[in-house]
């Protein structure tokens, strides 16, 4: 993994409300979570919930998929996977 993609990865999770976000999208069954219902699970004012989605999704940890007037959000589980990896590599 490019060293500045892995830094991008953790600031990104560095956060405790992205990490909620992230949460949220993880709980549907579908691991999918359209904008307007993450609204309503999180405490955070739209604006939050649409900049922190923003930079989840910057760093490739989400994809955002446009259905109609809504953005349904996925977890992009082949970028956790190899930000796993390369943490394992750091391991002595």
């Amino acid at each position: 993994m490019d060293p500045k993609k892995f830094e991008k990865i953790s600031k990104a999770l560095a956060d405790p409300n992205r990490l909620m976000i992230l949460k949220e999208i993880r709980k549907k069954k579908q691991s999918c979570l359209y904008c307007v219902d993450l609204y309503d699970k999180t405490p955070l004012a739209q604006p939050s919930v649409s900049h922190h989605v923003k930079l989840l999704a910057d760093a490739n940890l989400i994809t955002a998929v446009k259905e109609g007037r809504n953005m349904k959000y996925t977890l992009n589980n082949e970028v956790f996977d190899e930000y796993i990896r390369y943490l394992e590599t750091l391991k002595v």
